[in-house]
C-alpha cells in the first residue's frame, strides 16, 4: 500500500527543526513526490548522473502515468468496457422500441442507466472496501458479461431486459468507486493519481463521441442483439484484463465488524455513507462534485428542443450534444499537463464559481455559433475537477476510500439524471433558452454558497482559526 511506503530521502523540502514536524498544507500535498512503489516517478527531478553520464529523462505528466504497468491495464480496461457500455445502450434502445413500438419504454431504457445508481452506491457501497480490489472488479465485470448475455437470448421478455440493464446499473458504481480507490494503491495518493482520474474522465468523455457513432455503424449491419454481443465481448476483456494486468491486494476493511457474514454488508455500506456524509469537509467536497453537475447539463437534456427552436439541422444537434464533451477533453488536457500540482489546486475554487456561467449566453437566444462556443466554454469549466480529486483523496481515510468513491460515483450520476428531468420539466413552462440560462444563474448561486463552505473547511484556514484561539485564550488567562 502507498502508505506504507517509506518516503524518499529526499522528501523533505527544509532542514529537520527540534520541534515535531508539521503535515504539508492541504492543498498542497499534490505538489509532494508520489508515494506509489516506482521510485523514478516519484523523483521526476532526480539529476544524479549514472556512471557513463547524465541519467536518462524521467517521464512526466500524462507519459508518467502510462509507464506504469498496472495503470495501462486499468486504462484499456476502462475503455473496452466503457465502448461496449456505450454500444450495449445504443443497441438495446433500438431493440426494445423494435419489440415493442413504444417511443416510452423505449426511452426508459436509457433511463434506467442513470436511476438505480443511486441504489447501487449506497447499499452495495461496503464491497468495495471489504474485498479485495482486484476480485471485486473482475465479479462485476463477470456479472455485467452475464446480465448482457441473458439479453442475446431471443425468449427474455421486454421486462427482463429492462430489469438486466437495471442490474448492470447497479452494479457499475460499486465497480467505479473501487477502480477509483484502488487506483491509489496503483498509482500512489498524489500527482500521478490524479492525472490517472484525468485520463479516465477523458476516456469517458470521448467515449460519448465515439461510442454512439461507432453504435450506430454497427447496427447498420448488425441486429440489435449481433450489436449486444460486442458488449459481452468488451467486458470478458475487461475482467481478463484486469485479473492478469493488475496485482492481488488485500481488502482495505479487514477488521469490520462480521466482517465476512453477508448478513453485516448492507450496514457497512450505510454506516460508510452515514460516515462520509457526516464529515463536514469530505460532505462539501463531494458536493462540489455534484452540484454543478446538475445545472450543466440542461442544455445537453434540451438540446433537440433548443435545435427546433433556432431552426437548426440533424446535424447541427449533434454538434449541441458534442460540444461539452470536446470542450471538457480540451480543458483536461490542458490542466493536466501545463499546470504544475499545486496550480491546479488554485484554481479548483476560482473555477468552479464561474464554469456555469457560459449558460447565460442562452439568455439571448443565440444562434448555432454562439451556442456552441457557450458549450464548449462549459465543458471547459470543469478544468476544476482535476484538483478536486486530490483534496478528496486526501480527505477520505483510506478504509473508507472505496465506499467514499462509490457513493461519489453514485451521486454524480444520480444528480444528472435529476438534473435533466428537472431541466425538461421547466421546460414544459418555460421558453428552453430561458430554462438554460436559469439554469446557469441558479447553478452559480449555489455554488457560491458552496465554495464558501469548501474554504470554511479547509484544513490550512482551521488550524489557523485553532492557533488564533488558542493565543487570545493565552493572552486573556494573563
Amino acid at each position: 500500500m502507498p502508505t506504507d511506503s517509506p518516503a524518499p530521502a529526499d522528501t523533505p523540502r527544509t532542514p529537520p527543526a527540534p520541534a515535531a514536524p508539521v503535515p504539508a498544507p492541504f492543498p498542497e500535498r499534490a505538489a509532494l513526490p508520489d508515494p506509489g512503489p516506482a521510485p523514478t516517478l516519484r523523483d521526476p527531478d532526480a539529476r544524479a548522473p549514472g556512471p557513463g553520464g547524465p541519467a536518462p529523462a524521467t517521464p512526466r505528466g500524462y507519459r508518467a502515468v502510462f509507464a506504469v504497468a498496472e495503470f495501462r491495464a486499468v486504462f484499456a480496461a476502462h475503455l473496452l468496457s466503457l465502448l461496449g457500455v456505450v454500444v450495449s445502450e445504443l443497441a438495446l434502445t433500438v431493440l426494445v422500441y423494435d419489440l415493442t413500438g413504444s417511443p416510452l419504454l423505449s426511452a426508459l431504457t436509457f433511463a434506467l442507466g442513470l436511476l438505480p445508481y443511486i441504489v447501487g452506491g449506497t447499499l452495495f457501497a461496503g464491497v468495495a472496501d471489504r474485498y479485495p480490489a482486484r476480485r471485486v472488479l473482475v465479479v462485476c465485470d463477470l456479472l455485467c458479461a452475464a446480465c448482457v448475455a441473458v439479453m442475446l437470448v431471443p425468449a427474455t421478455p421486454v421486462a427482463g431486459l429492462l430489469a438486466l440493464r437495471c442490474l448492470v446499473a447497479a452494479i457499475a458504481p460499486v465497480f467505479t468507486g473501487t477502480r477509483m480507490a484502488a487506483l491509489t494503491d496503483i498509482l500512489g495518493e498524489g500527482d500521478l493519481y490524479v492525472l490517472g482520474r484525468s485520463l479516465l474522465r477523458i476516456v469517458s468523455q470521448s467515449a460519448m463521441l465515439i461510442g454512439f457513432g461507432a453504435g450506430g455503424m454497427l447496427l447498420t449491419v448488425l441486429s440489435p442483439r449481433g450489436a449486444i454481443t460486442v458488449t459481452v465481448v468488451t467486458f470478458l476483456c475487461s475482467a481478463a484484463l484486469l485479473r492478469f494486468g493488475t496485482q492481488d491486494r488485500p481488502a482495505r476493511a479487514t477488521t469490520g465488524e462480521g466482517a465476512g457474514a453477508g448478513g453485516t454488508l448492507l450496514k457497512e455500506s450505510l454506516s460508510g455513507a452515514r460516515l462520509v456524509l457526516g464529515d463536514r469537509r469530505i460532505r462539501a467536497l463531494m458536493l462540489l462534485f455534484w452540484l454543478p453537475a446538475m445545472f450543466v447539463v440542461a442544455p445537453e437534456a434540451l438540446a433537440a428542443p433548443y435545435a427546433d427552436a433556432i431552426g437548426a439541422s440533424p446535424a447541427a444537434l449533434g454538434l449541441l450534444l458534442c460540444a461539452m464533451a470536446v470542450g471538457h477533453i480540451g480543458a483536461e488536457l490542458f490542466v493536466g499537463s501545463a499546470l504544475s500540482p499545486r496550480n491546479r489546486s488554485r484554481i479548483v475554487l476560482p473555477v468552479a464559481t464561474v464554469g456555469l456561467l457560459p449558460l447565460l449566453v442562452y439568455a439571448v437566444r443565440p444562434g448555432l455559433p454562439l451556442a456552441l462556443a457557450a458549450l464548449a466554454l462549459a465543458g471547459v469549466g470543469a478544468a476544476y475537477v482535476i484538483g478536486l480529486d486530490q483534496w478528496f483523496v486526501d480527505a477520505v481515510p483510506q478504509e473508507l476510500r472505496g465506499r467514499a468513491m462509490t457513493l461519489l460515483t453514485a451521486g454524480l450520476m444520480t444528480v444528472q439524471g435529476l438534473g435533466m428531468a428537472l431541466a425538461g420539466l421547466a421546460a414544459e413552462f418555460f421558453p428552453v433558452h430561458q430554462v438554460v440560462a436559469g439554469s446557469g444563474i441558479i447553478g452559480t448561486v449555489c455554488t457560491l454558497l458552496l465554495v464558501a463552505e469548501v474554504r470554511r473547511t479547509d484544513p490550512r484556514r482551521m488550524s489557523y482559526t485553532e492557533e488564533r484561539d488558542g493565543a487570545d485564550r493565552h493572552v486573556t488567562s494573563r
